[in-house]
């Protein structure tokens, strides 16, 4: 396998295989687990009814943080183990997980202080907006929390001066400051999960668009849900990781329980150049009027805001509607009430169902975050093991992974040989640490490539130090850009189409590709990239126009992006099952 081409396969491949462990679920956990079983050597199998990382896990609010707020109802060992998993993060993953300055906006001095403390007892308070004792105490435990592995600086209290008000409304007073993080793209990060599971051990594989559709004796039935095939292996342990599908999961698994609910968040992504120059590279992490922790802050060259925390009974059946579009805009300008907002300033909208553990509280900001690993044991029909993953954030995902991996271990009575703590991920291995070095790793890339150097350090900032074998890769076939996406070439959508596991044409656009978050995917850039695809995977004329058809369709009615109501109502014959893209298939993820 070379360094860029990653362990992918389809069902019919895995016929009649055994694995020690086939884990239900390619989200963030899943993928966590994946990678550290096989590190201790152990052959797996990931599989999900949908793509990779499909579910919650590519509709986070793309940060990586210690869950501030948490502090309130006492979730103390929760938030240390999210700054610390951040902190590691920093350091392992550095080419997509980066420091955000965060800026708290405080207009009284005592407000909130009765609220945290009737919070952190179990009761509900009113609502009332946390002021600077409350908010600058919370920091210091915060900080303190954060403390191992940290790499970024305390928070610090600022008085406004009132002729700088002009951003936040003008009874904002102080501002708090402190470091979280976040994530570029979610997605790849998790893609770079597997393949590295797969160097580490290459008897493990990983399948999309793979069901698992029962469990008797040591032998689980799998479908492939492009096909239609069934094709059985047999395994010692299952992982079950389907997030908020988990209860779903376990019941066609043979196991049992309700452990599960799933509250759904929203979130925008806006073209609105003046908040982003407001912002001036940071996140506001402030309160809605209904006391909502919400979040806006720079990504990449949009500004993303977040986010609605709503429960609801089916993941499979969610969107985000109109009036979450209204409240998130009409908090904005609550917040800037120097700036407007319209519906006309959104490119892009997602969400995603948080798997949290069953609750009574009552509200959803209330439930705990934290995670838990649980096992059904063998019964009357069933041979082998479920260990199942129970909540969980994407931040924490390998301390619940590690947690998981200990569990399975057991269950196969095999030691733990190595620890995934220090162990960098994909780009982020013999990444350049400053920027003389970050100069000559590009120099390396031009000379080796032929690119232009502004391309090598899009490359860089997009793979990490895996750049350096794709750019040598994409420069040997010309490297041309895309007629109307030229952030992306053609040679780099086909290697994304043969070596990333792509079956449908959201996959490439929604997940392997930034293109739709930031706004830029048109009808003519979308038509270009299924043409791409087409032959890259051997698509006929049919089969394009059905791809594209239903890529337009998520895309209009998941996502609000703009495009042609022609683009999705091409009349076209669908030699496949449209029902199995990303507008329905989010899955065990």
């Amino acid at each position: 396998m070379s360094a860029w081409q990653l362990p992918f396969v389809r069902p019919a491949s895995l016929a009649d295989r055994h694995f020690s462990t086939v884990i239900v679920g390619a989200g963030i956990n899943g993928v966590g687990v994946f990678r550290d079983l096989s590190l201790q050597r152990v052959d797996c199998l990931i599989v999900d009814k949908g793509d990779f990382s499909a579910g919650a896990s590519s509709a986070p609010s793309r940060m990586i943080h210690g869950g501030l707020r948490y502090l309130e109802n006492g979730s103390f060992s929760l938030v240390a183990e999210a700054t610390r998993e951040r902190n590691l993060l920093l350091r392992n993953a550095p080419h997509l997980v980066q420091p955000l300055k965060t800026v708290v906006p405080l207009s009284s001095f005592f407000g909130g202080l009765m609220s945290s403390a009737l919070k952190f007892f179990g009761r509900t308070p009113p609502q009332r907006t946390r002021g600077l004792l409350a908010v600058a105490a919370g920091l210091r435990l915060y900080d303190l929390l954060g403390r191992r592995q940290r790499v970024m600086p305390n928070h610090r209290i600022s008085r406004v001066p009132p002729n700088d008000r002009s951003l936040f409304r003008a009874a904002v007073r102080w501002t708090a400051t402190f470091f979280d993080a976040w994530i570029s793209h979610p997605e790849w990060l998790i893609l770079e999960l597997i393949g590295d599971a797969c160097r580490d051990q290459p008897r493990s594989a990983a399948s999309n668009y793979c069901r698992v559709m029962g469990c008797a004796g040591n032998i689980l039935t799998l479908r492939d849900e492009i096909t239609g095939a069934v094709v059985r292996v047999t395994a010692d342990t299952v992982v079950n990781a389907s997030g908020a599908w988990l209860d779903r999961s376990t019941a066609v698994l043979g196991g049992a329980g309700s452990r599960v609910m799933g509250t759904k968040g929203s979130h925008l992504v806006l073209d609105h150049p003046a908040l982003r120059d407001a912002l001036q590279g940071r996140m506001a992490y402030f309160e809605a009027v209904d006391g909502r922790v919400c979040i806006v802050y720079p990504f990449l060259d949009r500004v993303l805001v977040g986010s609605t925390d709503i429960p609801v009974e089916d993941p499979d059946q969610i969107a985000t509607e109109p009036a979450e579009v209204d409240y998130l805009l009409d908090v904005l300008a609550e917040v800037f009430p120097n700036l407007s907002f319209d519906r006309g300033d959104v490119v892009y909208t997602y969400v995603g169902v948080r798997p949290l553990a069953r609750s009574d509280a009552d509200k959803p900001g209330q439930i705990s975050r934290d995670h838990s690993v649980v096992v059904d044991l063998p019964n009357a029909t069933r041979d082998i093991p479920i260990v199942g993953l129970v909540g969980g954030k994407w931040t924490t995902f390998r301390a619940l992974a590690e947690e998981a991996t200990n569990e399975v271990l057991q269950q196969l009575g095999r030691p733990r040989t190595a620890s995934t703590e220090l162990i960098p991920i994909g780009g982020g291995a013999e990444l350049p640490a400053d920027a003389p070095a970050t100069e000559r790793f590009i120099d390396r890339m031009v000379a080796s490539s032929g690119v232009g150097r502004a391309r090598a350090q899009a490359l860089l900032r997009r793979y990490g130090s895996k750049a350096l074998p794709l750019v040598q890769r994409l420069g040997a076939s010309g490297d041309v850009p895309l007629q109307h996406a030229p952030d992306y070439s053609v040679a780099e959508i086909s290697y994304l189409c043969l070596e990333t596991g792509v079956v449908h044409l959201d996959d490439l656009v929604i997940r392997r590709t930034l293109l739709a978050i930031r706004g830029l995917v048109t009808d003519a850039a979308l038509a270009e990239m299924a043409g791409i695809a087409a032959e890259a995977l051997g698509w006929d004329a049919a089969h394009e126009r059905g791809e594209l058809q239903a890529c337009a369709t998520a895309l209009r009615e998941r996502h609000g992006v703009a495009l042609s109501p022609a683009m999705a109502a091409q009349e076209a014959p669908m030699p496949f099952d449209a029902s199995l893209t990303t507008s329905s298939a989010i899955g065990q993820s």
